[in-house]
C-alpha cells in the first residue's frame, strides 16, 4: 500500500538529523552525493547510540546561520508534504547553532519564523521542541528550557532531554525540568533506549514527562508498563532507528508489536529521515511487512499521537477530523 496518501503524525523528528541532499547542495555545493550518503546518512548499524549521533554534527556544521537555519526547515516541510504527514513535532537543541555568532535567542527566532513560512506554503502543521542534551551542564539546560519559556505562545511548545543517555547521568536536568514544571511547560524526554526500564524509572521520577522519546525498553518491566498506562504516559516509537543504534538486531526482533498489544499509548515515528535514510510511509511499510499491522493500527497510533501533542484542542480536533476520513 502506498502510504504516502494517508494522513499522518508524528512527535519525535530530529531538525539535524533530518537534511535531504537538495538542502545540503544548496548549503555546500561541494558535497557529492557520495559525501552525503557517508557523512549525513548512517550505516544499517551503527556501533551504538553515541556513534549514531554523531552523524548529526556534519548536518550542524551547515546550520549556523539565519538563513541556513530557514533553509533546512523548509526543506524539512516539502519531506513532511510529501510524506502525507499533516503534524509534526520538530526537535533540536539551539545551543548547537551558535558557532558562528548567533545567540540562542535568534536561532530560536530564525527556527520559528520558517515554521510560519512553511505552514503557510504547505498547509503541514508543525511545531517544535527545543533539546538540551545529556552531556551540557546545568546552566546550558536552564538556558535551554528558559527559552521555551520565552518563546511561549509562538511555534515553540515543549521542552526535552536528548543525546547520549547511557554516557551521562541526569543530574545536570533535574532544576531545568523543575523549571519547566513551575511554568507549566510540556515536556517529552528521550528514555529507555541505550538504557534499559531503570533510565524510564528515573527519567519519570525526576524530569515528569507527559511523554517519553523511544522508551522502548519499558517493555522489559512489567510494572512499568502498567504505570505508563495508568498515568497515560505516551511513548514515541522510531523502529529504525532502534535497529540502527543496535538496541535490537533486526527489525524482525524490535518489540513494538508487544508494546502495542500492551495497550500503552504509543505512536510511530521516523527519528532521523536522514540519517536512517526513511520516511513515516516506509516507516508503516516495514511495520505491514514484519508485524502484519493494518491500517487500524496505524489510526490508532496516530490518535493517539494527536491526543499527546502539545497544541490545544481545537487544532487536535481538526487534525482527529482529517484522519478519521481517511482511515
Amino acid at each position: 500500500m502506498d502510504y504516502s496518501r494517508l494522513p499522518k503524525v508524528e512527535l519525535h523528528l530530529h531538525l539535524d538529523c533530518s537534511l535531504s541532499y537538495e538542502v545540503v547542495q544548496k548549503l555546500d555545493p561541494t558535497i557529492t552525493y557520495e559525501t552525503y550518503k557517508s557523512s549525513f546518512v548512517g550505516p544499517v548499524k551503527c556501533y551504538d547510540l553515541a556513534d549514531f549521533i554523531t552523524r548529526a554534527q556534519h548536518a550542524i556544521a551547515l546550520m549556523q546561520t539565519a538563513e541556513q537555519l530557514r533553509l533546512v526547515t523548509l526543506d524539512l516541510f516539502d519531506q513532511l508534504k510529501r510524506d502525507g504527514v499533516i503534524y509534526a513535532e520538530i526537535r533540536f537543541a539551539p545551543l548547537e547553532h551558535t558557532r558562528l555568532g548567533l545567540s540562542p535567542e535568534e536561532v530560536v527566532q530564525a527556527v520559528n519564523d520558517a515554521v510560519e513560512e512553511g505552514i503557510a506554503q504547505s498547509g503541514v502543521e508543525v511545531r517544535v521542541i527545543l533539546c538540551t542534551l545529556r552531556h551540557y551542564n546545568e546552566a546550558q539546560s536552564m538556558e535551554t528550557v528558559q527559552l521555551v519559556k520565552g518563546f511561549q505562545g509562538t511555534y515553540i511548545v515543549g521542552f526535552d532531554i536528548a543525546a547520549d543517555e547511557a554516557g551521562f547521568p541526569i543530574n545536570q536536568h533535574i532544576r531545568s525540568f523543575e523549571f519547566a514544571q513551575a511554568h507549566q511547560l510540556r515536556c517529552t524526554a528521550h528514555a529507555g533506549e541505550a538504557k534499559g526500564a531503570e533510565s524510564v524509572w528515573e527519567t519519570l521520577q525526576y524530569f515528569h514527562p507527559s511523554r517519553i522519546g523511544h522508551g522502548v525498553r519499558s517493555i522489559e518491566d512489567a510494572e512499568l508498563i502498567e504505570f505508563l498506562k495508568k498515568n497515560q504516559i505516551h511513548l514515541e516509537v522510531c523502529p529504525t532507528s532502534n535497529v540502527q543504534t543496535d538496541i535490537y538486531a533486526r527489525i524482525q526482533d524490535h518489540r513494538i508489536d508487544e508494546i502495542y498489544h500492551s495497550g500503552v499509548s504509543m505512536s510511530v515515528n521516523t527519528d532521523a529521515r536522514a540519517i536512517s535514510n526513511v520516511t513515516l510511509s516506509s516507516e508503516y511499510q516495514t511495520l505491514e511487512q514484519v508485524f502484519k499491522w493494518k491500517q487500524e493500527h496505524f489510526l490508532k497510533c496516530n490518535l493517539e499521537a494527536i491526543a499527546h501533542a502539545f497544541v490545544p484542542e481545537a487544532l487536535k480536533e481538526t487534525l482527529r477530523d482529517k484522519l478519521l476520513k481517511a482511515y
